[in-house]
């Protein structure tokens, strides 16, 4: 035995495989080995068909979560975990099957389920991660960021950049839930994570009840930037995203189309996408977000694209297919779309089970990411 094979353990292991491409098998291979592993070296002709695949090949799998279940032990928990500082949020993140038991939903992107309690307060604290809220179901909580109060209704979608305090209070007398996106797995993996505790108790001015928040008074309207206010801060300062709005421009991309005239993405699809109002930007600096709807009997052209994508299925039913996998969807149910796997979507919904008769998807996904560093690529099938 040589003296490097007699060393104090290490973590790395090269392997001697008899295999096309590799060098033979020797004895004198695999002391060089063992000295790879006891400095802490790894060759690469050993380790290229992993690191350098000729397509993307996701550790996430596609994977489906029932909303059912989901709000079912998210009542659950309303009743057994307390809402305090230390626990911080009863939010119970989606663990992709693929990832290890990790609580990721893809490699880069976090989804998890909050409950709120009648009268319960969520403490303020603030994150460098990047987050957003998205209202499937249910009203009366509002979230307090910097001091505004923000309604969550039902549609609503809210974003709110990295490093703001914020705090929540159910001011209603039934709990309510909503669907947290982060790009909690993305900074974990990089070491860029800060957190910290804010207030106890927010003040009773910030526990107001407005039907509009401050941000939304400033630069909720379309076409028009407030002149006074400056915003140099990453993120949008819009901290909602109405529901009416988002259903007026789908509806109006269809009845276009029915016109002959342009707007939709193909034909029965219509989407739109979240953007900043300072410069039309992403929300969010490192996830993207976007809603679709699909018009009954209409199935989406296959798309493939690099980064990873969570879906919540805010209304209707249908056929959703991502690689080869495929589920009957309705209301509520998510479900993820890893890197470079096809997806499609086919929609069965009708006046019985959508207030739009169609299927409507909320989607987030991690492209800002992948573009900034020029690695996004984007396929749609004919």
């Amino acid at each position: 035995m040589s003296a490097a094979q007699t060393d104090s353990p290490t973590p790395v292991t090269v392997r001697a495989v008899a295999a096309p491409g590799q060098p033979d098998v020797t004895p004198a291979l695999h002391e060089l080995y063992a000295g790879f592993e006891q400095e802490l070296l790894v060759p690469l002709w050993t380790e290229i068909g992993d690191l350098m695949p000729p397509h993307p090949r996701s550790r996430a799998v596609a994977h489906l979560w029932r909303w059912d279940r989901l709000i079912t032990l998210a009542e659950r928990a309303g009743r057994l975990v307390p809402v305090g500082r230390g626990g911080e949020r009863r939010a119970i993140a989606l663990a992709n099957p693929g990832l290890d038991g990790h609580p990721f939903a893809t490699p880069t992107l976090w989804a998890a389920i909050q409950f709120l309690m009648p009268g319960e307060d969520a403490p303020e604290h603030r994150h460098t991660q990047h987050a957003f809220r998205f209202i499937v179901e249910g009203s009366g909580v509002w979230t307090v960021v910097g001091g505004d109060p923000v309604p969550m209704n039902r549609g609503d979608f809210l974003p709110q950049a990295g490093w703001n305090w914020h705090a929540h209070h159910n001011q209603t007398d039934r709990p309510m839930a909503w669907i947290d996106g982060l790009d909690i797995p993305f900074q974990y993996r990089t070491d860029t994570q800060f957190f910290e505790f804010g207030r106890d108790r927010i003040s009773a001015i910030e526990r107001a009840t407005p039907e509009l928040s401050r941000s939304e008074r400033l630069w909720g309207h379309p076409g028009l930037r407030p002149i006074g206010v400056g915003h140099d801060r990453p993120g949008s300062p819009l901290l909602a995203y109405k529901w009416e709005h988002t259903d007026r421009a789908l509806t109006d991309q269809l009845q276009l189309e029915k016109e002959g005239h342009g707007g939709t993405v193909e034909p029965g699809h219509a989407a739109v996408r979240f953007s900043n109002p300072v410069d039309g930007s992403d929300v969010l600096p490192t996830v993207r977000t976007e809603f679709h709807r699909v018009v009954r009997g209409t199935e989406t052209a296959p798309v493939r694209e690099t980064g990873s994508s969570v879906y919540q299925v805010f209304d209707g039913s249908g056929t959703v297919t991502v690689g080869d996998r495929s589920w009957s969807v309705t209301r509520g149910d998510l479900f993820v779309v890893p890197s470079w796997q096809p997806f499609t979507a086919r929609s069965e919904a009708g006046s019985a089970d959508s207030d739009s008769g169609a299927l409507d998807l909320f989607r987030f996904t991690d492209a800002p990411i992948f573009e900034a560093l020029r690695l996004n690529r984007f396929q749609r099938d004919a």
